[in-house]
């Protein structure tokens, strides 16, 4: 008999795409599944559409919480309610091809996996294409296949989407409780890099979603620093990104391997003394190298300019600046 899978779909005011979702989970080709719904608090016609579904079909599992828990708090809680072998995450607004289940399933067993993480094809609010692939536009497909088979891949930041995660429910003991102290660290990062440090990851270049982008999402496609016109805006966000991810990580330290809690250790000290200097620096460029080794030549070079080198960095940022915004008024 086909084990069953858990699927936790975390909801929040989404009246206007979860019915989209909804239907394309329960249309799966694999069709042994338990559909987890939590509602955090909604306002809008969410709890309504939900009890109408779990009318319709035995498979659905409702919880409506009583005060808003967030996101990370939502699926916290969700990961805590799986009974069966195997979880995938969902998110309320994408639509799932009829294959995804199978095929993640079929991954984790060929691979002998402990968690399966996929592309994603992105879509507009009318599931018009935008991208066709998700890991090339945001440029994460080299790192994930250079360190797949490593803690690396999730490391430094997070190459795990979270509605892609397929995983056996042996690993939430290593995930639970998820991190909720810095916004840079949300629960996909975390349970990529628990379960890369205790167990095996694989990946799934095929896309099996349809990742709607539609102004509101929790998280998306969208580059901040893309927008940006100078090159201390940059600075200060990137900053504020590793004091985020190592504070989170020094904080829970004690889930690491102990060669890991050094380097979290000097990675943080790194970043807080870089973030005091305007103009060079010159120390823990060894702890930098450490971080960065395993990421393509010109994402470390731009990354040291950025980090140790503002004072050169600046007049090349308006530089590329200005060239860009002359070729877009063109």
């Amino acid at each position: 008999m086909e084990e069953t899978v858990d699927i936790l779909l975390a909801t929040y005011n989404g009246e206007k795409y979860v019915i989209e979702q909804i239907e394309s989970i329960l249309h799966q080709t694999y069709k042994n599944i338990r559909l987890l719904i939590s509602d955090d608090c909604s306002t809008d016609n969410t709890r309504q559409i939900l009890e109408q579904y779990q009318k319709k079909d035995n498979r659905i599992k409702l919880f409506f919480q009583r005060k808003n828990l967030g996101y990370i708090g939502n699926f916290a809680f969700l990961l805590n309610q799986v009974e069966n072998k195997y979880y995938m995450l969902s998110d309320q607004d994408d639509v799932w091809l009829p294959e995804k289940v199978e095929k993640s399933i079929q991954c984790l067993r060929q691979h002998n996996a402990d968690l399966v993480f996929g592309d994603l094809q992105v879509v507009d609010k009318n599931l018009n294409m935008i991208y066709p692939s998700f890991g090339d536009f945001m440029k994460l497909n080299r790192k994930i296949k250079r360190c797949i088979n490593s803690y690396k891949v999730n490391y430094l930041y997070n190459c795990v989407t979270g509605c892609t995660i397929f995983a056996k429910s042996s690993t939430i003991t290593n995930v639970l409780p998820l991190p909720h102290s810095s916004k840079y660290v949300v629960h996909d990062h975390w349970i990529g890099l628990m379960i890369s440090l205790n167990g095996k990851l694989a990946y799934m270049p095929e896309k099996y979603i349809l990742y709607r982008q539609h102004g509101n999402n929790q998280i998306g496609t969208n580059k901040i620093s893309n927008g940006f016109t100078k090159l201390d805006q940059v600075r200060e966000l990137f900053l504020n990104v590793k004091l985020g991810v190592f504070g989170t990580y020094v904080e829970n330290n004690h889930r690491f391997p102990r060669a890991l809690q050094e380097l979290n250790k000097k990675a943080l000290d790194y970043y807080k003394d870089i973030s005091k200097k305007r103009f060079v620096n010159f120390k823990g460029l060894g702890v930098f190298h450490e971080l960065y080794k395993n990421e393509t030549f010109m994402y470390y070079i731009l990354n040291f300019i950025i980090m140790n080198l503002p004072l050169i960095g600046r007049p090349l940022f308006r530089i590329r600046y200005f060239i860009k915004h002359i070729g877009k008024s063109k």
